[in-house]
């Protein structure tokens, strides 16, 4: 690596190799060449005057990149894809005629794109089936644990460890089937000409429109895509690009809210992300575990998020068939989305891996807490044992502030020995007890736990 070069800390921190090769100037233009290549042999199946030998010699290069010769041509002509198409008939100066034959730099460059962005899409839908899994693991393993759930970031009613990892796994659940949703609906250009007419191809043809329609679908099958746009400008519309990433952004989201929640929770001592024998918290104060993984996550998918804008208003001004203010900007913002979603889902799955639960912090604030959740209960079976309700809702209105002063004292909260030793409670003293056990008010948590995560694994494993 180049130490006196700027380097995307995405390619040397983050993401896997496969991912970073997908969208490396390597695979490009390696891409770019299948294109040309598919396009060939799918004029020549069709009858234009392409030869098996031409095909072949663009195979035989279709891997070898000759980066000086198209740096060279890049430089003299100022356009990138007739710099290629120059250092390719170089290589291949038997098929040099019929390289590009009928087509535009948009029919390379997006067909490409929509090549590479589909191997991404690929990879990224792997990684979160793989996180569903291990989540879905976790949260049966803790389907029965008792936790305090909180509204506002106030203590509200009990709910279990497995029932909220099941509202950070319902939110990859949602995103997952947008992504498959998504993928299936991706077309490709295929072959529409310089402004999406056709014209050239019709040309090519003799005026055969059955033709140029055949080959507009052969060449989408030789690339792996059952489906091509049928209205097109020079380039497919953007709002493909949009859909994509809106998707993305969508998992960004739930990352957020999933690495956030866990460091409110690694703050109340509750729930901790891995932390390595020799890892260090930090350099100046040697107790500290902070969750930087976390807190990586909430970075990353925060900057995910912003990538979003970049393709919508890349898409709302793209001018009548086209303008080329789009291409800076996609080459930046399409990798890197998926590079971050990449990030982020190892992060995600590294985590959930290594994921600990402290049972004896959730049981002090439950300690804490408990006593006033439980207090209607307490009220409603005093009141069927013969008490008058208005008294003894007085009663524990009374008991709960003395025991709230208690508790800002820095002391232990005692509202239940309190209501235990009011003579006004005595005939339910015998059932405080069972009135006051934790998994006795976590609800259907647990079965909902069981039913979701049998959900999350049916609609991972089905064929879409």
């Amino acid at each position: 690596m180049d130490k006196k070069i700027y380097q995307s800390p995405l390619v040397t921190r983050y993401c896997d190799e496969k991912m970073v090769y997908n969208f490396s100037d390597e695979h490009r233009l390696i891409t770019w060449r299948r294109v040309w290549v598919a396009l060939a042999e799918a004029e020549r199946a069709l009858g234009l005057p392409v030869s098996k030998a031409q095909i072949a010699q663009l195979k035989r290069f279709q891997s070898r990149i000759n980066y000086d010769k198209i740096a060279q041509y890049e430089k003299l002509t100022k356009h990138e894809v007739v710099g290629h198409i120059k250092a390719y008939g170089e290589q291949c100066p038997k098929a040099k005629p019929i390289i590009h034959l009928g087509a535009t730099s948009a029919l390379v460059t997006d067909n490409a794109d929509l090549i590479i962005y589909k191997q991404a899409i690929d990879f990224i839908r792997q990684q979160l089936k793989d996180l569903i899994r291990e989540l879905s693991r976790f949260a049966l393993r803790y389907k029965d644990m008792p936790t305090c759930g909180y509204t506002h970031l106030q203590p509200a009613l009990l709910t279990t460890v497995g029932k909220r990892a099941c509202l950070w796994l319902q939110d990859l659940v949602m995103d997952y089937q947008d992504l498959v949703h998504m993928q299936k609906g991706l077309k490709f250009l295929g072959a529409k000409g310089a402004i999406g007419t056709q014209a050239s191809f019709l040309a090519l043809f003799n005026g055969n429109a059955n033709k140029v329609q055949q080959l507009d679908k052969l060449l989408a099958r030789k690339l792996g895509f059952n489906d091509t746009f049928i209205i097109a400008s020079q380039t497919y519309t953007r709002k493909q690009d949009y859909q994509v990433l809106a998707v993305l952004s969508g998992l960004a989201q739930s990352a957020h809210k999933f690495s956030t929640d866990l460091r409110l929770l690694q703050s109340f001592g509750e729930m901790e992300e891995p932390f390595s024998k020799d890892q260090v918290g930090s350099s100046a104060m040697a107790y500290k575990r902070n969750p930087v993984h976390s807190e990586r996550i909430t970075a990353l998918s925060r900057y995910l998020i912003s990538l979003l804008s970049n393709a919508e208003f890349t898409h709302a001004s793209q001018w009548l068939e086209r303008s080329l203010d789009d291409s800076a900007n996609r080459r930046l913002t399409m990798p890197e989305s998926f590079l971050t979603a990449n990030a982020i889902l190892n992060l995600y799955i590294y985590i959930v891996k290594g994921m600990s639960v402290n049972p004896s912090g959730i049981q002090k604030r439950i300690n804490q807490e408990l006593p006033f959740m439980v207090t209607e209960d307490i009220l409603m079976a005093a009141v069927k044992a013969g008490g008058d309700r208005q008294q003894l809702h007085k009663s524990i209105r009374d008991h709960s502030m003395a025991a709230v002063a208690r508790i800002r004292r820095g002391e232990d909260n005692d509202l239940i020995d309190r209501i235990r030793n009011d003579p006004a409670f005595l005939k339910i003293t015998h059932r405080l007890d069972a009135l006051t056990k934790p998994e006795r008010h976590t609800g259907l948590s647990a079965r909902q736990v069981e039913m979701f995560t049998k959900e999350a694994n049916r609609i991972i494993n089905s064929k879409h």
